[in-house]
């Protein structure tokens, strides 16, 4: 994703950080996590669901 985006709408923005927030997520290895995902730090600990504030 790049560093600016210009969007058409508010629906594309929220697409768009919807997308990037599941990438940086799920999909993405943290280097302060030792290369996991932070959700896959929370499996290990055991939490199975976490809500995220929009």
């Amino acid at each position: 994703m790049p560093d600016v985006c210009l969007f058409t709408s508010l629906d594309e923005a929220r697409e768009i950080t919807r997308l990037w927030m599941q990438e940086y997520n799920e999909e993405r290895g943290h280097d302060a996590l030792g290369k996991l995902t932070p959700v896959e730090v929370f499996q290990r600990v055991g939490v199975s669901t976490f809500e995220l504030s929009t």
